[in-house]
């Protein structure tokens, strides 16, 4: 689509007199919101013009070097290499460069590895610059409140000299709402409970050291169930490492696993020591923790989503959770910067992939958050997961704490990591698994009140074709969709799981920071959500890839070819034949003037989630869960 815009001098090329729209590159969501005004035009706003790579080449290569049996498998390329064979041109970055400078943006860089090219001005340069409006709009927040969100009010125009080397532009967005929700999630589920919280009953137990130690009856009966245990106070790092068998044989020496975040956790490597401790865990040496900041800091208040809903210990509990799995792994923590907080991610995982230049950071990227579909154009995330392949890199992204897809967690050359619920009994025992997808009712005078489900993302993507590692392996029921007028085969989500409910949820700590900003005491809170599955998995993928020459990689052609064999657990559906106990949650009212109310696990209501969880592959909890000792021996003769 062509528009009329002005003369823009590039160089290499005639003064261009129109201009070209990139398309998908504003959320179709906006055009459904109310407004509620423009941003100021003086509001300074970053933006990134994201480099066309040789996408067809470089996926080509990816297959290759991911799938055992091929001439290519794991022979990697470094971060220079890379974009020297399928990286955009020197040329065309200087262009991009160039014009962002006659439009009178600043600060204009090319990234390390010629991915985008950035650069910042008045919010009203930037408009002109792109020929968009950036205004604020009023959204539905993820408990139904409103929320302001910011963005472009239509897709941007660039030269048409220069579209054919866009991928996209990034940066217009600021705070957004959890689009991906599908239904109203009750307070208790979206907020982790402190310590302090789930154990202020001094009358009766509020919640179980494990699985069914303590119940509560239900009066009256709530989807015919008449009893339910409390939930747990949080796992500790011994129960969650028997649950997935993790041993001491192989604790992810020898490898490097990159956490990306959006803040900085306070006196981490102090945290960690103190989590260490209590939870009876090897001490960490100073060399296995490293913090680095990617990105320059917001210059103002306002940040993305996840300041919108604070959570303490976000960075923590991922840290945690890979210490839990893999104790003597080094991590690399690695917190983006920005105003934009979709951006900050996603140079926090291009910093690992960009390395020192010849090698990337790390050959294990865990990333538990979630970009919902539509806040930036998929063709980037696209880029950067190819990009993570082709040199080695596993990306493993959360799928979500809400019933559907993202743009995170569709992507083909993504390690999409859903969500279970996990009963671990009195003898470290598995109780039961199933996939994450609890009904939420409430109890008020005397009558309960269905308020929805919450649970992980998944499902099958509408753009995204099936990988051929799915193939024989996801059911046609699950893969199959309708785009248009035609049934196509599709990319299904997620690839595989872990716990995630909040009711049976990690016992978490963190140093509160102080008034005067030094560190304060250590703390515990149980949390949850798949950005605890997602650390759990890279964890445990660390343990097996200890001791080999090559790294993984992107697993998933490792990870479908132990599909339905003994490295997994098979996450089934609730049954009506289980203990009624093993079913529900009790959730005590916490005395701050909420009801008390039950969790129904394993809920499967269209009305919520198109979702399911079946024998076999399925679009909860993907192959399943990790089965300890075979997972990392079948991983290792998969990848021999």
């Amino acid at each position: 689509m062509l528009a009329a815009g002005a003369l823009l001098g590039v160089p290499g090329t005639a003064q261009a007199a129109a201009t070209t729209t990139v398309p998908g590159t504003v959320s179709p969501a906006v055009h459904t919101m109310p407004l509620a005004g423009a941003v100021p035009s003086a509001q300074d706003v970053t933006v990134q013009v994201w480099l066309k790579p040789d996408l067809a080449g470089a996926a080509a290569f990816a297959d290759a070097v991911a799938t055992p049996g091929s001439a290519e498998f794991h022979h990697y390329l470094g971060p220079d290499a890379y974009t020297a064979r399928f990286g955009p041109s020197t040329a065309h970055a200087r262009a991009v460069a160039a014009w962002l400078s006659t439009k009178g943006l600043t600060g204009v860089h090319i990234s390390d590895g010629r991915d985008y090219v950035s650069a910042t001005g008045p919010a009203s340069t930037v408009q002109s610059a792109f020929q968009v409006r950036i205004n604020r709009y009023r959204a539905e927040d993820a408990l139904g409140g409103t929320t302001l969100i910011q963005s472009n009010d239509r897709d941007v125009s660039v030269p048409a000299p220069l579209a054919p080397d866009v991928l996209g532009v990034t940066g217009m967005s600021g705070a957004r709402p959890d689009t991906t929700r599908t239904a109203a999630v009750p307070q208790t589920q979206t907020r982790p409970r402190t310590q302090a919280q789930v154990t202020a009953a001094p009358k009766a137990p509020a919640c179980s050291g494990y699985w069914a130690q303590h119940t509560h009856p239900l009066h009256p009966a709530y989807q015919g169930l008449s009893t339910a245990s409390l939930p747990v106070c949080g796992y500790s790092a011994r129960q969650i490492r028997a649950a997935y068998g993790a041993t001491w044989t192989d604790t992810g020496k020898g490898q490097t696993v990159a956490l990306t975040e959006d803040e900085a956790p306070t006196a981490m490597f102090r945290t960690l020591t103190e989590y260490a401790r209590t939870n009876h865990l090897p001490a960490p040496k100073p060399s296995q923790f490293r913090e680095v900041r990617a990105g320059k800091a917001c210059g103002t208040a306002t940040r993305g989503a996840a300041q919108a809903t604070a959570v303490n210990d976000e960075a923590e509990m991922d840290s945690e959770a890979v210490y839990a799995m893999a104790p003597g792994a080094t991590q690399l923590m690695v917190v983006g910067g920005g105003c934009d907080e979709d951006q900050a991610l996603l140079d926090a995982a291009l910093s690992v992939l960009t390395g020192d230049g010849k090698h990337p950071s790390a050959s294990i990227v865990s990333n538990s958050w979630q970009i919902p579909l539509g806040m930036v154009p998929e063709k980037t995330v696209h880029a950067i997961d190819v990009r993570a392949a082709a040199e080695g890199v596993g990306m493993y992204f959360s799928s979500g704490d809400t019933p559907g897809l993202t743009v995170t967690d569709s992507d083909p050359y993504a390690v999409a990591v859903g969500g279970t619920s996990l009963g671990v009994g009195a003898t470290d025992n598995r109780v039961f698994e199933t996939g994450w997808s609890s009904d939420y009712g409430s109890l008020e005078h005397g009558k309960w009140s269905d308020l929805g489900v919450s649970g992980g993302g998944g499902g099958t993507s509408l753009v995204h074709g099936q990988p051929a590692y799915q193939k024989g392996v996801v059911p046609a029921s699950m893969s199959r969709v309708r785009v248009g007028k035609r049934v196509v085969t599709d990319r299904a989500v997620p690839d595989i799981a872990a716990d995630a409910d909040l009711d049976t949820g990690l016992l978490t700590g963190y140093t509160e920071s102080g008034s005067d900003g030094k560190p304060g005491p250590y703390r515990t809170m149980v949390n949850a959500g798949t950005s605890l599955a997602c650390p759990l998995i890279a964890g445990l993928i660390a343990d097996a890839q200890q001791g080999r020459k090559t790294a993984f990689g992107f697993s998933n052609p490792l990870i479908y070819r132990l599909a339905g064999t003994s490295a997994y657990h098979d996450v089934l559906p609730v049954d009506s034949r289980m203990p009624q106990q093993n079913r529900a949650a009790y959730l005590a009212a916490d005395g701050s003037g909420g009801a008390p109310g039950v969790d129904v696990f394993g809920s499967q209501e269209r009305a919520y989630t198109e979702q399911v969880a079946a024998k076999g592959y399925d679009t909860m909890t993907g192959v399943g869960t990790p089965n300890g000792a075979a997972f990392i021996a079948g991983l290792r003769r998969a990848a021999s």
